[in-house]
């Protein structure tokens, strides 16, 4: 088989292409940062490269959910604590109302007094909301879950959930009803109630403390309800984050360079280039004439 000049020229010349691009192809991974920059770089590596971004976007998303449901359980958690706290500063006055012989009627007033002021602040509890949203009210699309005059319940039944994996969801509100009742059978009716009773009609105060201490068993029922469920989204977003990290640590191991490995191939890669440019430039030194004699 007779080689040509021209063979020799065009195979020479094929050989330089191919190492200037292997020089481009490590530039590029320098300059990104990514062994993989493109499909054609590895057609199995893209794929998995997709899928675990994919995995990764989705539980940094489930992260998110379980960050913002905490925030709502714990919104939830302290005004229940709160509610807790002024049922039990009128279930004081009640008791002190109940005593006989000791208060007069200007005392029995301003007992009366405070507890249309703590009916005042439990209704503004009551209405207590969360991005715009009140947090007793359901689904409601209403700015508050109580009506001040008539004690209507102005929200709904629908739950307010947030996703924490693929298959769970949790509700991150609580009931209005279950905790403060809702019109003439509501909380707001029976300080109402109270008041008047502490001022006029003590032998009724006994009743009233029976209906306090029930709602304040409610409300701690509520609260143990919400502890339970802040652990879920708790542990949940933990299990979120550690996934994120355990895959994007994974991912690096796929799709970043090793940065001295690839510093070193570029060398070799660039000094490769070096010598076969000169070899080749005395390789195609012959001209024309050389043809000619």
């Amino acid at each position: 088989m007779r080689i040509t000049q021209s063979s020799i020229a065009a195979s020479s010349l094929a050989n330089l292409q191919a190492s200037l691009a292997r020089n481009a192809q490590l530039q590029e991974q320098m300059t990104s940062g990514k062994v993989i920059n493109r499909p054609s770089d590895s057609p199995t590596g893209i794929v998995t490269v997709m899928s675990m971004k994919s995995q990764i976007a989705s539980s940094t998303q489930y992260s998110r959910n379980a960050s913002d449901g905490a925030a709502w359980l714990g919104t939830v958690d302290s005004t229940l604590q709160t509610v807790n706290e002024r049922l039990q500063r009128v279930r004081d006055l009640v008791l002190q109302g109940s005593s006989t012989g000791t208060l007069d009627p200007t005392s029995r007033q301003a007992l009366a007094t405070e507890v249309t002021s703590l009916r005042g602040e439990l209704m503004g509890l009551a209405n207590t909301s969360y991005s715009g949203r009140p947090i007793f009210g359901g689904t409601t699309a209403n700015a508050k879950a109580y009506d001040d005059t008539t004690y209507a319940y102005q929200g709904n039944d629908g739950q307010v959930t947030r996703r924490l994996d693929s298959a769970t969801t949790v509700e991150v509100g609580a009931s209005g009803p279950t905790v403060f009742g809702d019109g003439a059978t509501s909380m707001f009716k029976m300080l109402d109630d109270i008041a008047t009773n502490l001022v006029s009609n003590t032998p009724a105060l006994a009743g009233n403390l029976a209906q306090i201490d029930g709602r304040m068993n409610d409300v701690l029922q509520t609260l143990t309800d919400v502890g339970v469920r802040t652990n879920r989204v708790t542990a949940a977003q933990t299990n979120a984050d550690d996934n994120v990290l355990s895959m994007s640590s994974t991912l690096s191991g796929v799709e970043d360079i090793d940065l001295p490995k690839t510093i070193l191939d570029m060398q070799l890669s660039s000094n490769a280039y070096q010598a076969a440019l000169s070899a080749t430039a005395k390789v195609l030194q012959p001209s024309l004439m050389d043809f000619l004699r």
